[in-house]
């Protein structure tokens, strides 16, 4: 068997895409060896899973072939503990459905969209309160263990008449690294999967476009970055509403059932100077 050649402009390619990663394991005290075994484990783990041949897993051998990992390497990391390639943490889960629910479900919000402020106890709020919202959602969750963990992340405040204002329009975490991690693991790990079905498959792509400039000022950039806050922001509510309309009707039966991802991201740093390596500009 013969492997064919890759396409000389994938590893340059690649490696502008793992700098910003590097950075941040640079940042966090992952270094080279610990992320390259990693790294061989995933080699091993996604050519096990997804390269078998007539429905069979591959052997070890060809798995060797395919990823340049030694032979002996491959039997070991076959055997090891299995990747985490699970969902969003289930506090994340939860509480991404709790924003969806305050956001577009009566009388939680004013209108879809537009969620209102919850009186934080049922006995002063009834079925309008912070209470109320998470036994909507889970019976098994004191709301006050919720809302106290939302105000350690950002996402909401209590105000001096002891009512719970929704600060994040989504569940985005303002602090809590590993909250902010599941989302890094999920909204890349999608945006790549796109990305990649659209190079290498022949089915229909996946939406995936971007604007990009490269000679704005400062005000220009501020001026965008905030239309981009304000009418990206409308637009996913508007999706999450659509979704969750959607997904309330629907009833797929557990093997149709599907799941997506909408993005929308907004990025800006200083352009490289004319004829300078590109790759430098990439710095904080």
């Amino acid at each position: 068997m013969q492997l064919p050649a890759f396409p000389s402009s994938l590893l340059p390619a690649l490696g502008h895409i793992m700098r910003p990663l590097v950075r941040l394991m640079l940042r966090k005290g992952v270094t080279y060896p610990r992320f390259a075994e990693h790294l061989k484990r995933l080699f091993v783990d996604v050519a096990e899973r997804e390269f078998g041949l007539d429905g069979l897993p591959p052997s070890d051998s060809r798995i060797s072939l395919l990823t340049g990992v030694h032979r002996k390497d491959v039997k070991r990391l076959r055997g090891g503990q299995e990747l985490d390639e699970g969902d969003l943490p289930e506090n994340v889960s939860l509480g991404a459905h709790l924003v969806s629910v305050w956001l577009n479900t009566t009388p939680f919000c004013l209108r879809p969209g537009r969620p209102q402020p919850l009186p934080r106890l049922a006995s002063v709020g009834g079925d309008c309160s912070f209470d109320a919202l998470v036994a909507e959602v889970s019976k098994d969750i004191r709301a006050r263990v919720v809302l106290d963990e939302w105000l350690r992340l950002g996402i909401v405040r209590l105000d001096e008449q002891d009512r719970v204002h929704l600060e994040a329009m989504a569940f985005i975490p303002q602090h809590g690294f590993e909250e902010k991690t599941a989302y890094l693991r999920h909204n890349l790990h999608d945006h790549a999967c796109a990305a990649v079905h659209n190079l290498t498959e022949d089915a229909e792509p996946f939406f995936e476009r971007s604007v990009h400039y490269d000679s704005l000022s400062v005000a220009s950039i501020e001026q965008l970055r905030e239309r981009v806050s304000e009418d990206g922001m409308r637009m996913l509510i508007a999706f999450n509403q659509l979704a969750a309309e959607l997904e309330a009707h629907d009833l797929p039966s557990a093997d149709q059932r599907q799941r997506m991802t909408i993005g929308l991201y907004f990025y800006t740093e200083p352009s490289s100077p004319a004829g300078s390596d590109p790759t430098k500009a990439d710095r904080p």
